[in-house]
C-alpha cells in the first residue's frame, strides 16, 4: 500500500513508499483511511525538529475512515463502520495515569504517526478500545479533525474549565486557536481572538464562527479592547495558541488577577524569557495542557453531533497523498489554515 514515510531522522527524509498493509490480530482494527489532517508536529518532523519521532514510521495522527477488517477479539466494531481513532497505540497500562485513562501522560506511551505507523497511508490499525464509531450526524471530514478538537477540549474543558459568561482571549487564529474558540463559544463564553495582519486569511475563517471580537493587534490596541469588554478587569481566561513568547508575556499583562493562562501552543525553544514580574503579583494560574485523553474524544464527538462546533470550517485545502509536499509547504508557510489529505474516495458530501 501507499504511505508517507519518515525514513530517517533529520530534515526532509520523507517520501511516499510502497509498504506492507497492516495485519489484524487480537483486538486490532484495520481502517481504510479517508481523510487525514496535517498537524504542526508533522511539519516539525519534516523539518527534522521533532525528537519524539522514531523512523522509519508512517506519519499522520489526525484521521477518519471506514473499518476494513477486525481481529478475532474485536467485540463491537464491524466492517463498514465509520470511525476515527485516538492517537494512543500503546501504553504501560500500569501507571497512575493509565489507571485514570490519562494516557497522554504515560511515560511509556507510543503514538500513531510518531512511534507507530499512522494515518498518511491507505490503511492503519489500532486497538478497538481506542477507536470511536462516528455519530450519524458527524461526517468523515469533521471526524478527521477530532484529534485537534480533542486537544482543545482537553485544554478548555478539562485542564481548565471554561464557564458560561466568562470572557476568553485566544492568542493565535490558526487551526488550534479557532478550534479552541469554538469550544469556548459552545460553553457560553465570550470569545476574543487576536492575531497579526498576516493572519488575514485566518481572520476570514474566524468571522464565520460567531466570535465576539476579532483583533488585528497591528491595527487595534488589544489592551483597550479587553478593558472595554471587561470593565478594566481583564479576561477570565487566556488560551495561548500561537506558541510565541511575546503573546505569552502579553497574556500575563492582560489576564485578570487570579485569572488562568493555558498554554496550548508549542514554543520553538524549550527555554524562554517569561515576565515573572507580572506573573507573581497577580497570582496568575499558568498551566500547560498535553494533547488529549479518551474523555476529550468523547466530548468532541458529542459537540460535533449536537452541532455546537463545526471543525470542518477551518479546512481551507483538501489535497491527495501524492501531493503531500504541496500541502505541507502551504501549511508551513501559513498559506492555508488547515490542510487535509484525502487518501481514499467517499460518497459523503
Amino acid at each position: 500500500m501507499k504511505a508517507l514515510v519518515k525514513y530517517a531522522k533529520g530534515p526532509g527524509n520523507l517520501e511516499i513508499r510502497e509498504v506492507e498493509e497492516p495485519k489484524v490480530s487480537g483486538d486490532l482494527v484495520k481502517i481504510r483511511v479517508v481523510y487525514a489532517g496535517i498537524c504542526g508536529s508533522d511539519l516539525h518532523t519534516w523539518a527534522g525538529e521533532y525528537a519524539s519521532n522514531k523512523p522509519p514510521v508512517t506519519l499522520g495522527h489526525e484521521f477518519s475512515g471506514i473499518v476494513e477488517e477486525v481481529g478475532p477479539d474485536v467485540k463491537e466494531l464491524k466492517v463498514g463502520d465509520r470511525v476515527t481513532s485516538e492517537t494512543t497505540f500503546k501504553t504501560c497500562g500500569k501507571c497512575i495515569y493509565c489507571k485514570n485513562e490519562e494516557y497522554n501522560l504515560c511515560s511509556s506511551r507510543q503514538g500513531l504517526g510518531t512511534q507507530a505507523d499512522g494515518g498518511f497511508a491507505e490503511y492503519v490499525i489500532n486497538h478497538e478500545a481506542r477507536i470511536h464509531k462516528l455519530p450519524e450526524k458527524v461526517s468523515l471530514l469533521q471526524a478527521s479533525l477530532t484529534e485537534p478538537l480533542a486537544c482543545c477540549v482537553h485544554g478548555a474543558m478539562e485542564t481548565s474549565q471554561v464557564k458560561p459568561g466568562e470572557t476568553v482571549l485566544i492568542f493565535g487564529p490558526g487551526a488550534m486557536g479557532l478550534l479552541t474558540g469554538m469550544v469556548c463559544k459552545s460553553q457560553g463564553a465570550k470569545v476574543v481572538i487576536a492575531g497579526l495582519t498576516k493572519d488575514e486569511k485566518r481572520f476570514e475563517v474566524a468571522r464565520t464562527l460567531g466570535f465576539d471580537r476579532i483583533v488585528d493587534q497591528m491595527k487595534e490596541d488589544l489592551g483597550t479592547v479587553m478593558n472595554e469588554m471587561t470593565d478594566g478587569i481583564g479576561p477570565d481566561k487566556i488560551y495561548e495558541c500561537s506558541g510565541a513568547i511575546p503573546a505569552l508575556n502579553r497574556s500575563f499583562e492582560l489576564i485578570r488577577k487570579k485569572g488562568e493562562v493555558v498554554q496550548i501552543g508549542v514554543f520553538a525553544k524549550d527555554i524562554n524569557e517569561v515576565n515573572v514580574g507580572i506573573f507573581f503579583p497577580k497570582e496568575i494560574h499558568y498551566m500547560g495542557t498535553r494533547t488529549q485523553k479518551p474523555s476529550a474524544w468523547r466530548t468532541s464527538l458529542q459537540l460535533m453531533a449536537e452541532g455546537l462546533v463545526h471543525p470542518e470550517k477551518v479546512v481551507t485545502m483538501i489535497t491527495d497523498l501524492d501531493n503531500w509536499e504541496e500541502g505541507f509547504t502551504k501549511s508551513k508557510n501559513a498559506e492555508e489554515v488547515k490542510v487535509v489529505i484525502q487518501v481514499s474516495d467517499t460518497d459523503e458530501k
